[in-house]
């Protein structure tokens, strides 16, 4: 009887396993989030450790965290906290290892790279959210319900302090971005998507050393710090470095709050941040002043107490600031309720009893101190743009916009979305991008470039399905009329570029003019048959017909009523195949292939549509540049030349440049070796030069993402996890799930649940075992009966016999 005892105490364990499994798969989040720290081998950061760790557990935030520890190696000997969390050790540049400066705060970047170069954590998740030590978590951080995206991470304002990051606005911005228009004022809280902090980390650490040495711009009048110190650059490299590669963030003021502070009316914030000292009637806190304390590994020292709640209710009358008292006890008594948590597990005697103590241990305070939950106003973000602009009505916020480009499952559009892709990382083009992917589903099924961009599939219309005419270029209006019709758009403004673009520079509407029932556009002067019968024959309006394509910028609203006539100006200019001629057309060729471009304007005159045309915003390579101008975009459309080299983008249509290791085009001659006596030509083949540079960067980058080696193999676990990525993808384009930044398709391996799979099969194990257990017992017990009913038969027979 014993023995069945155990085994059903074992079943009973395995069963409750079970359950815990399913329990935890449900609560599990659909992405991996991870959470980072930054501090060193001082006591100052150890008790800033015992808090945050406490409210991570408390709050019941989602995910993995790591407390990313900068030490040199004489610390490590003397250093009593590795145990106090998550450790990931970061070699320490506090003395930096080149300039001799001293500055701790680098570790911060510094202690990010590290991590994400050789860390395993960091290749098993999907996205980051990173922390200063000095806070205390009130509610769930999960980045996704917060807003971001990939490409706009969700970050916490740091403007609303006079000595904070002033110079966004003025000549330090200049000087160390390209982009100072990018420049947003954050930090403390930061989520994004691990490929932008990809992206973003290397920078972040540039930047911080390139603002660190600038102490010619220290002063408080540029940066804002009024020690003058340099003593925020660390923030500064972030932000400039964010701008240089073209990261726009959603900016919230809400869901960070310094204790000192109240917050807006039906805010609640879940993060606090103790960085600056804060008052309570008589009772203050300043974490400077424990910069030595001992108090981690002192017994029962715990920091001075604040008042009561109930005190606090006669100190503020005011509701909202009231509120603000209560969040900055709130503050220091987690903070006190970690350490004496810390202490008991640490083998520390029980604390004296006090009227404190017992309030920390209370229902009362369990309750006031449970995990928050965001409101909506929480959640409401700051304009996308809080910085001015000169030609940018201050008073009202930038518009959303989104960027869009067509393009086929064939090897010659992938190089192309490699290049647009990747000089949109670096151009600062505000919000989002989406490749419009047309194929065909025989095509689809051998297809491997889905992870190339943000995209959105679309039904191939190469072959029309009515006339089986042969036209790809149809293509674009038909892809942009499927997105307009099956996406959840959220821009204002949307710019359809070509793939065979590389953006220099942001294309905004503000910029350039656009507005609601005003496009802008690039100009096509070939067009001529916006002048002729052509247009004519093809719309109601030939005055209104403008030689307009290449880069469009269009209000959401005007595309919405032009995208169908965009579609059928097109099919019935293809098909009016008697005015093919190129004294009609301007097609040298005569085959009808640009009428999809004279679709577009057809259409557009259709509507009445008339464009503001700027010259300014695109040129193709090979065409001599106008002085002056800052040509936002390459369009390599044509064949150009530099001397003896040439490139013509038509030779390399049948090239998978994309997936053969370190394949590139033929490099440019060295710009030292041209004529500079002729300063027109001379641009020219600087800018040629550029474009095609600008590729090959593209490409390189691209395989090194890939891991391929020196010899041009790629590593097998890279394969591996691309033949998974492909069967992802394609099981998600069969559910029809359209993908841009704001859903962009999840190219890692996982189920859902999120539980490791190791765990899984652990847990279908025990609950097999379970089960199969449950069935012995009751057939052993069964057969125990059975037995012992016929001992008793047969000895009653017995009985009666004698």
């Amino acid at each position: 009887m014993e023995k069945f005892s155990i085994l059903l105490s074992l079943v009973m364990l395995g069963l409750a396993i079970c359950n815990v499994g399913r329990v935890e798969g449900a609560q599990k989040a659909p992405w991996r989030i991870q959470t980072l720290f930054s501090v060193e081998c001082q006591n100052y950061f150890d008790w800033q450790t015992v808090g945050l760790m406490h409210s991570f557990r408390k709050a019941k935030q989602p995910g993995h965290i790591t407390r990313l520890l900068s030490c040199t190696e004489e610390q490590k000997k003397t250093y009593r906290g590795m145990h106090l969390a998550p450790t990931f050790e970061v070699p320490s540049m506090s003395k930096h290892p080149t300039t001799g400066d001293w500055y701790p705060a680098i570790n911060k970047p510094a202690g990010v790279l590290h991590w994400l170069k050789y860390s395993k954590d960091a290749e098993n998740v999907d996205w980051v959210i990173i922390l200063d030590a000095d806070m205390i978590i009130r509610g769930r951080i999960v980045p996704w319900k917060l807003g971001a995206e990939k490409g706009r991470p969700v970050a916490a304002y740091y403007g609303s302090f006079s000595r904070y990051l002033r110079g966004c606005d003025n000549i330090l911005a200049q000087l160390h971005t390209k982009h100072p228009e990018l420049c947003d004022k954050v930090g403390g809280l930061l989520a994004m998507h691990i490929d932008d902090l990809r992206s973003l980390a290397s920078m972040w650490l540039s930047k911080t050393e390139e603002v660190r040495q600038d102490r010619a711009h220290w002063g408080v009048n540029i940066t804002g710090d009024i020690y003058e110190k340099g003593w925020i650059s660390e923030m500064y490299g972030y932000s400039f470095g964010a701008a240089e590669v073209g990261l726009k963030h959603k900016i919230n003021d809400n869901l960070m709050i310094y204790p000192g502070y109240a917050p807006r009316e039906g805010v609640e914030p879940i993060l606090l941040h103790y960085g600056l000292p804060f008052r309570v009637g008589n009772w203050s806190f300043s974490k400077a002043d424990h910069d030595e304390d001992e108090i981690v590994y002192s017994c029962d020292q715990l920091f001075p107490q604040p008042p009561y709640p109930r005190e606090v209710m006669q100190l503020e009358i005011d509701p909202n600031l009231r509120r603000g008292l209560f969040l900055s006890i709130e503050c220091i008594n987690i903070l006190n309720e970690a350490l004496l948590l810390h202490h008991a597990a640490n083998g520390c005697p029980k604390p004296a009893w006090s009227k404190y103590v017992n309030f920390l241990k209370s229902r009362a305070f369990a309750e006031l101190t449970k995990p928050k939950t965001v409101t909506p106003a929480t959640l409401q973000m700051m304009e996308d743009a809080v910085q001015e602009h000169i030609d940018h009505d201050a008073t009202r916020p930038y518009p959303k916009i989104h960027t869009v480009f067509s393009t086929e499952c064939t090897p010659y559009f992938d190089w192309q979305t490699v290049g647009l892709m990747h000089s949109f990382r670096l151009s600062g083009q505000p919000g989002n991008i989406t490749r419009l992917l047309s194929c065909s589903d025989a095509d689809l099924k051998l297809y491997k470039g889905h992870n190339l961009a943000p995209t959105h599939y679309v039904p191939s219309m190469s072959q029309h399905p009515l006339t089986g005419d042969w036209y790809p270029a149809i293509n674009k209006p038909a892809a942009v009329l499927h997105w307009i019709n099956h996406a959840n758009i959220e821009a204002e403004f949307i710019v359809i570029l070509d793939a065979d673009m590389i953006m220099r520079g942001p294309i905004t509407p503000w910029e350039f003019k656009a507005a609601r029932g005003k496009p802008v556009s690039t100009p096509y002067d070939y067009l001529i048959g916006c002048d002729n019968e052509l247009a004519k024959l093809h719309t109601s309006h030939p005055e209104a017909c403008d030689k307009v394509g290449g880069v469009i910028i269009m209000h959401i609203d005007d595309l919405r009523k032009f995208a169908l006539l965009w579609l059928h100006k097109t099919e019935e200019v293809r098909a009016d195949r008697a005015h093919y001629a190129r004294n009609i057309t301007g097609d040298i060729y005569e085959s009808g292939w640009i009428s999809e471009m004279y679709g577009y304007s057809f259409g557009a005159a259709e509507l009445k549509l008339r464009h503001t045309i700027n010259r300014e915003i695109m040129l193709y390579p090979g065409y001599v540049p106008e002085p002056g101008i800052k040509y936002r975009a390459f369009h390599y459309g044509l064949e150009f030349k530099v001397g003896n080299w040439s490139f013509d983008k038509a030779d390399w249509r049948e090239v998978d440049m994309v997936n053969r290791c370190w394949a590139k085009f033929p490099e440019p001659p060295d710009p030292l070796t041209l004529d500079h006596n002729d300063e027109e030509n001379l641009q020219r083949d600087f800018l040629s030069i550029e474009c095609v540079k600008t590729l090959n960067e593209a490409l390189r980058l691209h395989h090194e993402k890939m891991d391929c080696r020196k010899d041009g193999s790629i590593s097998k676990l890279n394969v591996s996890s691309t033949l998974g990525n492909f069967s992802k993808n394609f099981e998600s384009k069969e559910n029809h799930k359209s993908a841009d930044y704001s859903g962009e398709m999840v190219s890692v391996q996982k189920d859902g649940t999120g539980i490791p799979s190791s765990f899984r099969w652990w847990v279908l194990f025990l609950c097999a075992f379970s089960v199969f257990g449950f069935l012995v017992i009751v057939f052993l017990v069964h057969s125990s009966h059975k037995r012992k009913g016929m001992k008793m038969k047969h000895h009653r027979t017995r009985r009666r016999n004698l």
